[in-house]
């Protein structure tokens, strides 16, 4: 294992990566995954450098000779920057700078500095200066020489304040201040999953790997305009759309981050209240690329973030996409043995199979429904015909005192939604728990 050298790239950022194979699997990364996050961060590769070790070396993580290796090809190739497939230390990473003279950036920076590209509202750019924030707090004393230096001078000698303590005086300041406005931002986003449950609509969120094709498969459905392309993390920000999936039912559609293996904790920590949109949904669709031959261990993967985050009791429904790339591969719906609904095969980018996921989606909203039987006197016509116009009347008979003996089948939130209307709620069945 060795040095693998590319084309001289013509512009860009030059950068050499560096990929470690180490003996335990939690530590293991995937080189090619990597290579695809530092080009979508606009590097240009100009070699690689591979190894195996049983464990990181404390003081460099990539062991001394290696670091020999890497210095060489920073001065023969003129690199600008060294990515490490890693996650280091910041003691690692300032050793790394100091004897490669030139700039070094683990696994976690990387992706950090792809979501700061990524992220387009004001949520957005809030939550990525926060995670980038609290990495960078760990890291103050990379090779700053006036880190050292004590802040003196005529009238300023004494106790004082080191440029350090400064630094990260100025940087709590700012997480504090970032937090209280994500506070208000969080506060907002409530208020819309509130007026959605007002307004008697379940949520659906995709989930799944990062460049699974979640964001393709929302515009297909939604017929929307959120940037999709073949690359790590193209759509940061969460977007949510009213979708009509049939039989006189729609649902909000959201589409959110993806995940990747080993989502750095200060992302998390970060994304909370983007991550909510998939906690608190209604239905999960884990949205897998069927072609892709690690699908199992980023299913792993994502299960792992899915837990991390609290959704991982959420209802689901696995979408295996891009069918078109599969051999054979074929537009269906899996069951189990009881009938349930297990995974639905399509191609987002064909629509081969949409029809069958909005047929899954139906069948799912109208599973929620639950049957109620009352009756209604002739003076609530307008309730009558209000139950005609939602299209949750099953069945209706006359009785000789001429009530309506009505069977309806809806939602336990839309009955309570109902209920709410003074004109309404004197003629309906008890309200329920909508928790039950």
């Amino acid at each position: 294992m060795g040095v693998r050298l590319f084309e001289r790239p013509r512009s860009g950022e030059r950068a050499i990566l560096v990929h470690l194979e180490l003996q335990q699997e939690n530590d293991r990364e995937d080189l090619a995954e990597f290579r695809d996050l530092a080009v979508s961060a606009g590097a240009q590769l100009i070699a690689e450098v591979v190894g195996s070790r049983r464990t990181p070396e404390p003081k460099y993580f990539i062991g001394s000779g290696k670091v020999e290796e890497v210095a060489a090809l920073v001065q023969a190739e003129e690199a600008q920057v060294v990515l490490v497939n890693h996650a280091l230390s910041p003691a690692q990473e300032r050793n790394l700078e100091r004897h490669l003279k030139c700039r070094v950036l683990d696994r976690t920076g990387l992706i950090l500095d792809i979501f700061a590209q990524r992220a387009r509202s004001h949520e957005g750019k809030l939550q990525v200066e926060l995670a980038q924030l609290r990495h960078l707090s760990t890291r103050l004393v990379r090779g700053w020489t006036h880190l050292e230096r004590q802040k003196g001078g005529i009238g300023l000698r004494g106790p004082g304040e080191t440029q350090l303590e400064s630094d990260r005086r100025l940087i709590g300041d700012r997480i504090k201040h970032l937090n209280r406005r994500l506070e208000k931002v969080r506060r907002q986003r409530e208020q819309g999953r509130r007026s959605r449950r007002r307004a008697e609509l379940p949520t659906v969120s995709l989930v799944g790997y990062t460049n699974a094709g979640k964001s393709t498969l929302f515009n297909r459905l939604s017929v929307d305009a959120v940037y999709a392309a073949d690359q790590l993390f193209a759509t940061l920000d969460p977007t949510l759309r009213r979708l009509e999936i049939g039989g006189g039912k729609a649902v909000i559609l959201a589409d959110t981050v993806g995940f990747i293996r080993h989502l750095p904790h200060d992302v998390v920590a970060a994304f909370q209240s983007t991550l909510q949109e998939t906690r608190e949904a209604d239905l999960l669709l884990h949205v897998i690329d069927a072609s892709d031959p690690e699908r199992e261990a980023k299913v792993e993967q994502v299960e792992v973030v899915l837990q991390e985050i609290g959704a991982d009791q959420r209802p689901r429904i696995t979408v295996y996409n891009k069918i078109d790339r599969c051999d054979g591969g074929e537009a269906r719906i899996e069951r189990d043995p009881e009938g349930r609904v297990l995974r639905v095969w399509l191609s987002a980018a064909s629509g081969e199979g949409l029809e069958l996921l909005r047929e899954v989606l139906v069948e799912w909203a109208s599973n929620q429904d639950c049957e109620y039987q009352f009756s209604l006197p002739p003076q609530a016509g307008r309730l009558r015909a209000r139950l005609y116009e939602m299209g949750v009347v099953v069945d209706e008979a006359i009785d000789p005192e001429g009530a309506s003996q009505l069977l309806i089948q809806l939602e336990p939130h839309m009955l309570n939604a109902l209920r709410k209307q003074e004109d309404f709620a004197a003629w309906l069945p008890v309200a329920v728990d909508e928790d039950d």
